[in-house]
């Protein structure tokens, strides 16, 4: 890469991305709906789960305030039982990071490159999700939206990609590679000027949407995010 595209800041998205997701999140947000009145087996709950899925990566409170018409008192009722659902997995069954997602980390730390882990989680998941890791020290920064420079805005806005490149100074924003699995995280990362917006099929979304939303690449994993821009490692044997 150029040197205006040297990278040294690396923004990846959670679920999906890094962690697991299996079918955490969408059960959490079809037990959230329900507790207020969208009762599974019905067509209202199963285009409401259709929007989920459509807008997966944004602000979660964000995704209910959508589904109910900006009913706020509904969408805040809806994103606590969310939170609480999500909860329950945390406890019960444990999180998973995504296969080689640790090893990635590792190898952008040993690189110099700072590490920044966004989320559409509320900062309270957030924090319950990284206990649960042990991934405080893997990490230079995580942001959930209530954390970013705009009034709590999530993806698709810029800001926590814009939050990251000012805390852990970047001194361009094409110094900036960004990771996620939805529409959102792409959208989000091109909006903020990164140079490397690369999409992984590990998530919520599929080739053709992270495409559409203008992936710069697409990658099966997360595990192959640093070889895009750090030199590929060598092994013992190596000539």
């Amino acid at each position: 890469m150029n040197g205006a595209e040297r990278i040294t800041i690396a923004c990846l998205d959670l679920a999906g991305t890094t962690l697991v997701d299996g079918d955490a999140v969408e059960t959490a947000f079809a037990e959230a709906i329900a507790t207020v009145g969208v009762v599974p087996g019905t067509g209202a709950h199963a285009r409401a789960m259709s929007r989920v899925r459509e807008s997966r990566g944004r602000q979660k409170i964000d995704i209910f305030r959508a589904l109910f018409d900006g009913d706020e008192a509904r969408a805040q009722a809806a994103n606590l039982s969310f939170e609480r659902s999500y909860d329950l997995v945390v406890d019960r069954r444990g999180l998973t990071p995504v296969p080689g997602a640790e090893s990635a980390l590792e190898r952008l730390g040993r690189a110099g490159v700072r590490i920044c882990l966004t989320t559409g989680f509320s900062r309270r998941t957030l924090g319950r999700i990284l206990d649960a890791l042990d991934w405080w020290t893997r990490v230079d920064l995580a942001l959930s939206p209530e954390d970013g420079i705009g009034a709590g805005r999530g993806r698709p806005y810029p800001d926590l990609i814009l939050t990251a490149a000012l805390r852990l100074g970047a001194d361009d924003v094409r110094h900036i590679a960004v990771c996620g699995d939805t529409e959102n995280d792409i959208l989000s990362g091109r909006r903020a000027g990164a140079s490397i917006v690369a999409g992984v099929l590990t998530g919520a979304h599929d080739q053709d949407r992270l495409r559409s939303a203008g992936a710069t690449h697409v990658l099966g994993s997360v595990k192959e995010f640093p070889d895009l821009f750090l030199p590929l490692p060598t092994t013992a044997n190596s000539p």
